[in-house]
């Protein structure tokens, strides 16, 4: 994909930049529950208007003092929270850097902030913002409570709302012995939010006039 003109972006969706995110926890209450993994995939598009996955940024959490986990959430995501050689960080210092690196694309793509991309959106976003007030950071940049979710989004696109079974619709690659990885979901999210996005425009589908 060539990228000539790379704030087109700031126009297509009033002015917000979607992030793909997702998140690994343990457990399903964002006040109570670790997070254990969190991802972000940035986009970037053409200059005829097309999405395309540009980078991935991952971060191993610590799990936050008191923090809940399940352990039905653990079988489910096969995490070792407390690995040796896990590497992970303090959820305040993966959420920094996380908000760090949208808000830099916010401003490199002249966008006026950012809105959170999920499958099952909720949920990514209310461990997000939950996380956000829990470590006091008060410059989140992703909009407080709009998001996309591709959920709802693949199920009008494919009919189907689970992102394996989307994926497979939209003829993108899924391998469940990755999947529930942050990055490895946050990625096929994101390539699921290009595919969408794309069609509706090559079928005719409103998109603004960049000329």
């Amino acid at each position: 994909m060539r990228l000539v003109n790379k704030h087109h972006i700031s126009e297509r969706f009033r002015g917000f930049l979607p992030v793909v995110v997702d998140v690994e926890t343990g457990g399903f209450i964002a006040r109570t529950d670790a997070i254990l993994e969190m991802a972000a995939t940035t986009l970037r598009m053409d200059e005829d208007g097309l999405l395309a996955v540009h980078r991935t940024y991952d971060f191993h959490v610590q799990p936050f003092a008191g923090a809940n986990i399940e352990q039905s959430a653990l079988d489910f995501t096969g995490i070792d929270p407390y690995h040796p050689f896990r590497q992970a960080v303090p959820e305040e210092e993966a959420l920094e850097e996380l908000f760090n690196v949208v808000r830099k694309e916010v401003r490199d793509l002249k966008c006026t902030r950012a809105i959170l991309v999920g499958h099952n959106a909720h949920f990514d976003a209310g461990f997000i913002n939950a996380a956000a007030e829990r470590c006091s950071i008060k410059r989140n940049p992703f909009h407080p409570f709009s998001f996309f979710d591709t959920a709802t989004l693949s199920g009008l696109a494919y009919g189907q709302t689970v992102l394996a079974k989307a994926c497979a619709e939209a003829g993108i690659s899924f391998d469940n012995t990755s999947a529930h990885s942050a990055a490895y979901d946050a990625e096929r999210t994101a390539e699921l939010f290009c595919d969408i996005v794309n069609r509706w425009k090559e079928s005719g589908g409103w998109v603004p006039d960049f000329g």
